[in-house]
Order: structure tokens, then sequence, then C-alpha cells
């Protein structure tokens, strides 16, 4: 039996079944909404559609950062290291600073490497005199005599003490000064400068002298 009714377009009345059937369904079958793309199920949750992926599993180490080459040339950065190298390759001694207690001379054509030795007392000190307790005019003649001795005897490198003149306060070191110009008035002289800390530091001196004349004679 077939009814129309208000809220359904077509009714259906069997034994056992009854069903209500629009005129304009929302949905027509065998197609998806207008709203869902095309290819996709509406209906299937996210969980369902990804039941059978499995994620990548993490790399046991990681790849080494590879570095790009410098823009720069390599002659400019090489030049650069070589300076550097230059600066540090020879490092300050202490004892090559001068302060106002330090006494220095150095004749002409004395090397660089004889002026390092000397200052560093490298060279084997074969002579010393000890001038405290002298006097300004015997100080003089134990120098001249001294100096004469090492030159009979061939010695090349002494040391003289000369005190720092703590025990003369008004007048400063006496001694000191004037050997200063004693020494370097003498042509047997080659070079002087103050002595390292445990030879004296500025209360003593060493002295490189020239070769004897009777060495020089010989090895002519």
């Amino acid at each position: 039996m077939r009814v129309k009714t208000r809220e359904c377009a077509v009714v259906y009345r069997l034994p056992g079944y009854h069903a209500c059937m629009s005129r304009d369904p929302v949905n027509k079958p065998g197609k998806p909404p207008a709203d869902v793309p095309a290819g996709v199920e509406p209906d299937v949750d996210f969980r369902t559609a990804m039941s059978g992926v499995r994620p990548h599993a993490a790399p046991d180490r990681l790849e080494p950062l590879v570095r790009r080459p410098s823009t720069r040339p390599r002659s400019i950065e090489a030049d650069e290291q070589a300076v550097l190298e230059e600066m540090m390759s020879d490092t300050l001694d202490p004892e090559d600073i001068e302060s106002g207690d330090t006494l220095t001379y150095r004749g002409e054509g004395i090397q660089d490497s004889v002026w390092r030795r000397l200052r560093r007392g490298n060279y084997h000190i074969r002579a010393e005199l000890d001038l405290h307790g002298f006097n300004r005019d015997a100080a003089r003649q134990e120098v001249s005599a001294f100096l004469a001795a090492c030159q009979n005897n061939d010695v090349r490198c002494i040391r003289i003490i000369h005190g720092k003149g703590r025990g003369s306060p008004n007048s400063g070191p006496v001694i000191k000064t004037l050997l200063d110009g004693w020494l370097r008035r003498r042509k047997d002289v080659l070079a002087f400068c103050s002595a390292r800390p445990h030879d004296g530091g500025t209360g003593a001196v060493y002295v490189l002298l020239r070769a004897s004349q009777t060495r020089q004679s010989s090895n002519g």
C-alpha cells in the first residue's frame, strides 16, 4: 500500500515492514559528499588510515658536517700563518728587558747570537773581580790590573762585582757608574752587560774581552 504524507515523500506499508523515503535524498548512493575530496573515504578515521605505516628507524650515527672551502686565497692564509710562526718562534727572555739599573754595552761588529749568549750568561766565566770595599782610585787600579792579567792569560769572559751602591744611598752606586765608563773606554772590551740574578744581577757585569795579541799573532 502506498500513501503520501507530509514528512515523507512515499510511505510503503507492507506486513511487518514500514519505510519512508525522501524525494530528495542528501547523499546519493555511490557518491561522496561535495566537501570530501575525490578518492577519500569520509567514514575512515586517521588511526585506521595510518595502521600500516611504520616510522623510520633513527640512524646509528650522524653524518659529519662537510666544511665548505674558504673563499680566501690560500696564499694570504699561508702568509698570515708564516708571520704568526715568526712572531712566536723567539720567546721574550725576561733578562732581555732593560731597566734603569742595568748596564749594557755592545761594541761594533758583535753578532746578535754572541750578544744574546752574553746577556743570558751562557759563556763560561773564567775569572772574576770583587770591588766591594774599594774606593774609586783603588777600584780603578784593580780593574786595570785585572784586565791586563786576563789578556795575558787569554781569558775571554769575566765577571766584575761592583755592588748595588746600597752603602751610599745619597750618592748612588758610585763604583758601578765609574766602572761603566772605564770599560767603555777600553779597546780590549768587546761588550758587557748586567749579570743574571744568580750571578749578582744588577750588582755585577759580564765582560767579553777581545782575544789577546799573542793568540792573534799565533793564529796569523
